[in-house]
């Protein structure tokens, strides 16, 4: 028997969080982001479902060629533009739209020859600070693109730093208008916490809710089942489901008697005499290695926490609440790590708040080792 501990993609999830995103979208096409090998669930695996989106948007090269290679033919956007002179033959080769957002990327383009051949997205910095050119900058960036030869179309887009809290949009929305509006092309300003905090069916409704949303739209997290904003209760807010579920079973039993550590470093000492199993799961299958005594588990059905230090391998749960619930709480009883099993859900974000981190950084852990079941 192989090590029990397995990860499932549910199909049916990615497609009921890509309708919300639609629906949030209005008019707006969506961009499926699927950085990160799809935020850690796998490009292969998701694209049955997320197919239905108007394009894809990535990092990579290889995952844009990873699309070509399942048979997508429609648009692919480089969210972080070419990384070198090189990747625009790439980019004409795959048909890949990319984001400029620095002057180096300017420049190779204009060494190119190939006639209109790039569609670029060329990148505001409203506030972020990472990338994209400046007020003041952005104007003269979109003429240059406009006499280089190899340039098609030029979109405009920015990327929101304050979406997911309280200041809100307002301050990055008024730099993007000063810069964009009245140049032609499309816009693309939205990711998931903007999305579904001002677009359509957001509370309060927003008058300039088109505007916001732009041309296009960019959820991520949201179509894996998670809150853009880290908050827990934010993802059933929104009517989100887990895409990824992580489930693995007890393998050992111990008693302990009060005053006895449990795992490494005897960082946790018992209150009481009291049961504690030991889960196939460690920070080898990516849960987290700093997730505190108190993280939120799963274990038959019944809501209970983690003890002591999370090992490589294996990590220890208290069984006391399993037991008092009438569960065996035995070698074999399966455990909840997040996401549904059966009758039973627990949030990611509620063990990624737990462990002091998002969402995000558990899916995209997700070791290579553990199994993974598509249904």
């Amino acid at each position: 028997m192989s090590r029990p501990i397995q990860a499932t993609i549910s199909l049916d999830a990615l497609r009921h969080n890509l309708a919300r995103a639609r629906a949030a979208a209005g008019r707006a096409r969506v961009w499926a982001v699927v950085k990160a090998n799809a935020y850690g669930h796998g490009i292969e695996r998701v694209f049955p479902a997320l197919r239905g989106a108007d394009g894809f948007a990535l990092l990579d090269l290889a995952e844009a060629e990873t699309l070509r290679a399942l048979g997508w033919g429609g648009p692919i956007l480089l969210l972080e533009g070419c990384f070198g002179l090189d990747d625009l033959a790439t980019c004409e080769r795959l048909n890949l739209w990319h984001v400029v957002h620095d002057p180096m990327q300017i420049h190779w383009l204009a060494s190119r020859r190939k006639a209109r051949a790039h569609r670029v997205f060329l990148k505001l910095n409203s506030g972020m600070n990472r990338l994209g050119f400046t007020p003041g900058q952005y104007r003269a960036a979109w003429q240059r693109l406009r006499e280089i030869p190899a340039v098609g179309a030029i979109s405009h887009m920015t990327h929101f730093a304050t979406a997911d809290g309280a200041q809100g949009i307002d301050s990055a929305l008024e730099v993007f208008g000063s810069e964009a509006d009245g140049l032609p092309g499309e816009r693309s300003l939205c990711n998931s916490a903007a999305l579904l905090r001002y677009g359509h069916g957001s509370l309060p409704a927003r008058a300039d809710a088109d505007a916001v949303l732009g041309d296009w739209v960019r959820p991520g997290i949201m179509l894996y089942g998670a809150s853009p904003t880290g908050t827990v209760p934010d993802a059933g807010h929104w009517q989100l489901r887990p895409a990824m579920s992580l489930v693995t079973r007890i393998i050992g039993v111990q008693s302990v008697a009060a005053g006895d550590a449990v795992g490494y470093g005897a960082g946790f000492r018992a209150e009481r005499a009291m049961r504690v199993g030991v889960a196939a799961l460690g920070y080898a299958d990516g849960y987290p290695r700093h997730a505190p005594t108190g993280t939120p588990i799963v274990v038959d059905g019944v809501r209970t926490r983690i003890v002591g230090r999370v090992s490589m391998d294996m990590v220890t749960v208290d069984l006391d609440p399993v037991r008092a619930a009438g569960r065996a709480a035995e070698v074999g009883s399966p455990v909840l790590c997040w996401g549904r099993h059966q009758q039973d859900e627990l949030g990611i974000d509620e063990v990624a708040e737990a462990c002091g981190t998002l969402g995000y950084e558990l899916m995209c852990a997700l070791a290579r080792r553990v199994p993974v079941q598509v249904l």
